[in-house]
């Protein structure tokens, strides 16, 4: 039996970049594959009037520093020490979320997620640069001029801004967000939940 497994996310979040590492846990204990369906985080908030935690929380006392410790504690229970927070967060990821579209029609599709977050979260590179997209691109092997030219495409521009509002449709507000069938979770403290659902699922 096979489910419909979604992932929304932007690479500009650290949280869809922690779902990520952690996802092929999830899919080797359960079995089931997940699909990573691209939209534009700045775009669902316009769209349903949210703002980023930062912002969010900014003149709450105590709550940052809880966040801060919270990710702490997350990168050590899944050993993520390869992660490293962006310098120049926040990041416009436009062009990012435009050639994640292009890709999901290709077959390098999972290559390019995978450098995409190393560029971002591990790197910390500046992905809001078109010649650093580039750059990268071509170091892991990607079809940088082919993939630059596929962000261009009007067609390629309006799929984003559809998913986008797909996303919005079904229930989403952010960043990670996942469906397993028509349930909505939120948020990397929610993968546990997540793979309950699978499993119930399947059950």
């Amino acid at each position: 039996m096979s489910l419909a497994v979604e992932f929304h996310y932007d690479f500009g979040s650290p949280n869809t970049y922690f779902c990520h590492r952690v996802i092929p846990e999830i899919v080797e204990r359960t079995g089931q594959s997940f699909t990573y369906f691209p939209v534009l985080l700045g775009g669902l908030f316009k769209a349903t009037n949210n703002r980023s935690p930062m912002e969010q929380f900014a003149d709450v006392k105590n709550k940052r520093e809880y966040q801060a410790r919270e990710t702490e504690r997350f990168i050590t229970r899944h050993t993520l020490a390869d992660y490293k927070f962006n310098p120049h967060f926040p990041v416009n990821t436009l062009h990012l979320m435009r050639g994640a579209v292009f890709a999901s029609h290709q077959d390098y599709y999972a290559l390019y997620i995978e450098a995409m977050y190393q560029c971002m979260w591990e790197q910390g590179k500046d992905m809001s640069d078109l010649e650093v997209v580039a750059e990268s691109l071509t170091t892991h092997g990607l079809p940088a001029d082919e993939i630059v030219f596929g962000m261009q495409d009007p067609a390629i521009k309006q799929e984003l801004i559809d998913n986008t509002a797909r996303s919005v449709e079904r229930g989403a507000f952010g960043s990670p967000t996942f469906f397993v069938g028509d349930e909505m979770f939120f948020g990397k403290d929610r993968l546990r939940e997540v793979e309950e659902e699978i499993i119930a699922q399947l059950g």
